[in-house]
């Protein structure tokens, strides 16, 4: 059986959940019996940390080509050689390091017409990706990374007369930042193009119910397949201070609370009395980034506590070794109710427990990881008693840390994952 897997990049200068959950699902289709996966890149290359986990070096749907179609309307019929000279690589390195791939903020109508399935502007380069696809061994099943791409699903099918899956992971994000009317014209035409997949995948109960609730599909289109992680590499981490510290480690944004970590960290020290405390962040940003970040260190410098907090430069590899073993803790404050997060998955692998707010997914997650846990949200006050009534008792520390990466390792391994993959494509 042969699986073609479709994924949208980030570009890599940030850590990107569903881009990091796209190369686990490769990897654990990889795993699969009796399965031949090629996973092909759109819009931009893969994150430096996939370029040799064997992703197809070809780009489809390149995100500068797929702009100016949009956007200069004589280029609507650009030859082919020209979406090759600006879809070079270096060029499409250079544009992932701007917000505009991480935001929807004008890119209201590329997204509606990659969510579109009658739309005849991307014709090309689908038919050069058919080719591609025919060229390299037809796939039995092509399965989209996420809905928002759910456009392809049906001119695929015609081309190719194959089975679509699609996964959720999400989408809201992204639609949430598109002014209206556009927000509701995306969630109707997903809900219309639905009739395109065979199979929607979903990561979580919550997510399932939530996207249910925007298009009106009925529970039996869309099945539940956990995101596992790679356990294969990890060791536990080794506290290397015995002073305490806490860690933060996803995008570093707004978004993702990351000024409600500074601000529990500040009471922490400032009024909870753990004067010897410190920060430590990994995660990465974008240049839209920049400014809410620049406010952040501003405030720590304000309360005196420069020298006390350590932001990381890359948030894999060595560096992602020395974050977890600098803290005892971690957290990512998220602002919205989020379909996963793979980053307590992270955590608590190598028994690093975590406090995280009781939204979206995240007390399905520690359901079944019982690695932490849960603390209002929104409310700073309750995330700092959380993390303090961590940090003072070692003995909870370390319970919640074993019991975690023990769970994790036994529920929530991509050998698990494949197997839910596996069944999905057998049944199909």
């Amino acid at each position: 059986m042969k699986i073609a897997l479709l994924i949208t990049g980030s570009g890599g200068s940030f850590y990107c959940s569903n881009c990091y959950r796209d190369m686990l699902y490769f990897k654990a289709i990889k795993m699969a019996p009796e399965v031949d996966a090629a996973a092909i890149p759109l819009y931009l290359p893969p994150d430096k940390e996939y370029v040799h986990s064997g992703l197809d070096p070809n780009v489809f749907f390149g995100a500068i080509s797929l702009f100016l179609r949009e956007k200069v309307h004589f280029l609507e019929q650009m030859p082919s050689f020209m979406d090759r000279i600006i879809d070079a690589p270096p060029l499409l390195k250079l544009a992932s390091h701007f917000a505009g791939p991480t935001r929807s903020e004008g890119l209201e109508d590329i997204t509606l017409d990659m969510i579109d399935g009658n739309n005849t502007t991307r014709r090309k380069e689908l038919q050069r990706l058919v080719k591609y696809l025919v060229k390299t061994g037809k796939p039995d099943i092509i399965h989209l990374s996420n809905a928002l791409i759910i456009g392809l699903a049906k001119q695929l099918k015609e081309l190719l007369d194959v089975k679509i899956v699609c996964s959720l992971q999400n989408e809201d994000d992204w639609i949430n930042d598109m002014a209206e009317p556009f927000q509701s014209m995306a969630w109707k035409m997903i809900a219309e193009e639905a009739v395109n997949i065979d199979t929607f995948i979903s990561p979580s109960r919550y997510f399932r119910d939530f996207f249910i609730s925007k298009t009106g599909l009925t529970e039996d289109k869309i099945r539940i397949v956990p995101s596992g992680i790679d356990i294969s590499s990890i060791s536990e981490a080794k506290k290397i201070s015995p002073e305490p510290a806490i860690g933060y480690f996803s995008r570093i944004s707004n978004h993702n609370g990351f000024d409600k970590m500074v601000d529990a960290y500040i009471l922490l020290r400032k009024e909870y009395g753990i004067s010897d405390l410190t920060l430590h962040v990994s995660g990465g940003y974008t240049s839209d980034d920049k400014p809410f970040i620049k406010e952040q260190i501003k405030k720590i410098r304000e309360n005196g506590l420069k020298g006390t907090v350590r932001i990381y430069p890359e948030f894999i590899g060595q560096d992602k070794n020395e974050f977890f073993n600098a803290i005892d803790v971690m957290s990512v404050p998220v602002r919205k109710y989020d379909g996963y997060g793979l980053y307590i998955l992270e955590s608590n692998a190598v028994g690093v427990p975590v406090v995280v707010p009781a939204t979206g997914a995240f007390p399905e997650i520690l359901e079944n990881t019982g690695g932490g846990f849960t603390y209002k949200p929104d409310t700073v006050e309750n995330l700092a008693e959380k993390l303090k009534k961590m940090l003072v008792n070692k003995e909870l520390l370390r319970e919640y840390g074993q019991t975690g990466m023990i769970n994790v390792r036994e529920r929530m391994s991509l050998q698990n994952m494949a197997s839910g993959l596996s069944k999905i494509y057998r049944d199909l």
